[in-house]
């Protein structure tokens, strides 16, 4: 049996690889494993709005309950909810039943600690190594698990967010682009109620429209709509929520860079910014690397993966950091990447300052940067002696002025060609060129 779990959970198309089988032995032994050492364990579950949801959940929940483990209900919530929730709770552990920006099809199941973060390799390895075989004991009659709805779950994710910035955003005008996703409801709720003027923008999900062309991997909606509607600024989540990425005054992109940027100096200004290390991942652009040099922050780099940047900042003691994609941490408040929290973050350092958003990310010189994603049968033709051959000439062209990084997705069956130069003409002629090296051997 393959490994199961990737960078971000068990992944797969609905119904076809993650089947309701596999996620009642998901629910089985997640349980156990995590339960091992509580009288009686209590598994938190959510959810985003995707159709399989429904299905997965009831699989999850009649594992959970088989190994006498008690549910906690909280429905459809972002990401950052459900472990913040699951840490609120007191739960034994969490599940997140959500493919965060992948299509409808996808689904995935993942597991949070009782601390709210992810699980260890090693954890993992013990739930996929339960999955396949039948050492887990079944209790029975009053030992079985119960399931709890918990009616106020939005409300206590809702509450603490308000309560991680000061002030207000009275005369902010925002588009909100919930991606048909987890955000939809609780959004507009909350910039409401700190009292910004809202527009929404696909915030109508039906269980079939999640991210489909829209929210942060499509934003192209949302630049019009700042611009039509005069607006501010503009957020666009994913379809967890577990990510944001921002559209300027102007209807320009702001991304997970750029907003790391305008944070991290404000936090610097505040004397914030603790041990003043920023964490970023390699496919952050050099523009940012010069920007938080500049102000002299420490820059601490890893591989691509929210739960690597985790990983740097608990071992550094530092609080603050991200990814491009606008997975960003800010572990002063949630132990993984908001959205939300991002956005208010964002909104409130545009109010402090008294500062346009196209402004704070002119902090920022972003150097040209290309990004093209080949889909492949298997991600072992990396190994390609011609696929080699071309990623090393690729570098050649660009030594001492740009840099190119290849990586297979963690998520999807994707290799990711990524170029970054001063000359964009020449960028695009040289990732192309490797990426139709991956289509022909691939």
């Amino acid at each position: 049996m393959s490994k199961l779990f990737g960078t971000d959970g068990v992944r797969g198309v609905a119904n076809r690889e993650l089947t309701p089988e596999l996620a009642f032995r998901l629910g089985r032994a997640g349980a156990y494993v995590l339960g091992k050492h509580v009288e009686k364990p209590k598994i938190l579950i959510g959810k985003d709005t995707r159709i399989s949801g429904d299905m997965l959940e009831a699989a999850l929940i009649a594992g959970i309950t088989s190994v006498g483990a008690d549910v906690l209900k909280v429905g459809i919530l972002p990401t950052p909810g459900i472990a913040f929730l699951t840490k609120e709770l007191e739960a034994t552990a969490g599940v997140v039943i959500s493919a965060s920006h992948n299509p409808v099809e996808d689904n995935g199941i993942k597991f949070v600690g009782s601390n709210g973060y992810k699980l260890s390799d090693a954890l993992e390895e013990e739930i996929e190594k339960h999955c396949q075989g039948n050492s887990i004991p079944s209790p029975i009659g009053t030992d079985i698990g119960r399931v709890y709805e918990i009616g106020d779950a939005e409300n206590r994710y809702l509450n603490f967010l308000l309560g991680t910035i000061q002030g207000n955003l009275t005369g902010l005008k925002v588009v909100l682009d919930g991606a048909n996703g987890a955000a939809s409801q609780i959004a507009p709720k909350l910039f409401v109620k700190l009292g910004a003027e809202v527009v929404e923008l696909h915030c109508q999900p039906d269980g079939t429209n999640i991210n489909k062309a829209c929210g942060s991997t499509h934003p192209e909606d949302l630049r019009q709509a700042v611009i039509d509607h005069q607006a501010h600024v503009g957020l666009a989540f994913d379809g967890d929520a577990d990510r944001l990425i921002a559209v300027d005054e102007k209807g320009q992109i702001v991304d997970g860079d750029q907003i790391m940027v305008a944070c991290a100096l404000h936090m610097q200004e505040k004397k914030e910014l603790v041990k003043n290390i920023v964490v970023v991942t390699v496919m952050s652009n050099l523009g940012l690397h010069l920007a938080l040099k500049k102000a002299g922050i420490q820059i601490v780099e890893t591989k691509v993966g929210d739960r690597y940047v985790l990983e740097a900042l608990q071992q550094e003691g530092a609080i603050f950091g991200g990814e491009q994609s606008g997975h960003i941490l800010f572990l002063q408040h949630n132990t993984t990447g908001d959205g939300l929290l991002t956005g208010l973050q964002l909104l409130s350092v545009i109010q402090e300052r008294n500062l346009p958003l196209s402004a704070l990310a002119g902090q920022m010189d972003k150097l040209p940067q290309l990004l093209v994603n080949v889909r492949v049968k298997d991600k072992c033709c990396m190994e390609e002696p011609a696929v080699q051959k071309a990623i090393d000439e690729g570098k050649k062209k660009l030594e001492g002025r740009g840099r190119i990084l290849v990586r297979p997705s963690g998520t999807e069956p994707l290799i990711r060609v990524m170029g970054e130069g001063p000359d964009k003409e020449e960028l695009t002629t040289i990732v192309e060129g490797i990426a139709n090296v991956f289509r022909q051997y691939c």
